[in-house]
């Protein structure tokens, strides 16, 4: 006779025979998460990665810097912050990526895109107009925000952001005497 278990966590969805042990499972996800960070797995076996139940293994084909764009673009629209996170922190990520992660409704989102330092200045510019001042201040602080965003920020409603704006601009403009 075959006993099931219902088991309630969302990495092990679904029956589970009870003759499977849970290290075994274990073992199988951690193979997933190593396979889905390294640079040399093939974009087919890193896209079937990006689509598994473990967030944890989507996570981890969102750091690989050799996932496709087109899986990274997908990855950016995944229910887990921390997938996004990670897309929004991967050098691979490109402009198109950067702006969609820039609408994200998680404000910690676009705080992250808003502080890596290798962000699309386009990005930043999208958040140059975001409805959170936190998210504006972060953009006016920015070392990749374009000048002429900056002088946008000098004319925001709040006076902190007035003020990094003015003081980045200032910077920068000394840094080039």
């Amino acid at each position: 006779m075959v006993t099931f278990l219902r088991v309630s966590f969302p990495s092990f969805l679904g029956l589970l025979v009870l003759g499977v042990s849970l290290p075994v499972l274990a073992d199988e996800a951690r193979q997933k998460m190593r396979a889905a960070r390294l640079p040399t797995t093939p974009p087919a076996q890193l896209a079937l990665h990006a689509t598994d139940p473990d967030w944890r293994v989507r996570r981890e084909v969102a750091s690989n810097r050799r996932a496709p764009r087109e899986i990274l673009r997908a990855l950016a629209k995944d229910p887990r912050a921390e997938v996004k996170i990670a897309v929004a922190t991967n050098l691979a990520t490109d402009e198109a990526t950067f702006l969609l992660l820039a609408d994200d409704p998680d404000k910690t989102i676009r705080s992250v895109v808003a502080r890596f330092e290798y962000v699309a200045p386009a990005a930043l510019d999208k958040l140059a107009r975001d409805p959170d001042p936190d998210i504006r201040l972060e953009v006016a602080r920015g070392f990749n925000t374009r000048p002429e965003t900056l002088k946008r920020l000098m004319n925001d409603a709040y006076p902190s952001i007035r003020q990094a704006a003015a003081q980045a601009l200032a910077s920068r403009e000394a840094g080039r005497r």
